[in-house]
């Protein structure tokens, strides 16, 4: 019998928001496949397990990809965690998930943490119908979704790297007006969280001010009729 693939979230940054459920995957799955093993082993040390792990990341899940089905296969059950909340949003999983499914493996998603529910909730800004874009574009049609959101009406979210989060919320402005909407949260569940609403031209002149540190998350509220 074919073993299952089991999709676990990790804690953004605040060790206590891992589940009961997600700490016994981690001692009952055969094989972990980390993103990073060194940032998931300090995870498994504070919680005194001791698991195998492999590196799967955007570098290498493409040559790794048969061989993980293969184990599958032969019945072994593989967790998969990225270095901070789902994997498979903006992080490794899609590929594996979608072989799995065509080589007729179970799939189990554990629920936990993901880092645009929070932000996206703390904006302020209507959460019925949002967007989720991850992140955008860093050269090649950069430019075109921008403009393709600057007319979206629901909410949009999106991740950022603190580095470019300047020459991003300046391009939004350019696009989308300097009035518009912008929430900005960085540091999530960690202990220098930080959310900062404000229109797209004022939080410009913050940041650029306050240089900012940590994964970001961008919400900006839709285009008005």
């Amino acid at each position: 019998m074919a073993g299952k693939l089991i999709i676990i979230p990790t804690p953004l940054g605040n060790l206590e928001d891992i589940t009961l459920r997600a700490i016994r995957m981690l001692k009952e799955v055969d094989l972990l496949l980390a993103e990073d093993t060194r940032h998931t082993l300090k995870l498994l040390q504070h919680l005194y397990i001791d698991k195998q792990m492999q590196s799967f990341h955007q570098h290498n899940e493409h040559r790794e990809l048969q061989r993980i089905v293969n184990l599958l296969h032969s019945g072994k059950n593989i967790g998969l965690v990225s270095d901070a909340g789902t994997p498979g949003i903006s992080d490794p999983g899609f590929l594996i998930v979608r072989e799995c499914l065509r080589n007729d493996i179970e799939v189990e998603c554990l629920p936990g943490p993901t880092a645009f529910v929070p932000a996206l909730i703390k904006s302020g800004l209507p959460c019925d119908a949002f967007v989720f874009e991850g992140f955008l574009p860093e050269k090649k049609g950069r430019q075109t979704k921008i403009k393709e959101l600057a007319a979206e009406s629901r909410t949009i979210v999106l991740y950022e790297a603190p580095h470019r989060l300047i020459k991003t919320l300046k391009q939004l402005t350019e696009f989308f007006g300097e009035d518009r909407l912008v929430s900005v949260s960085r540091e999530l569940t960690k202990k220098f969280e930080q959310t900062i609403n404000a229109s797209l031209k004022e939080a410009v002149k913050y940041f650029e001010s306050q240089p900012p540190k940590g994964e970001i998350v961008i919400t900006i509220s839709g285009k008005k009729d």
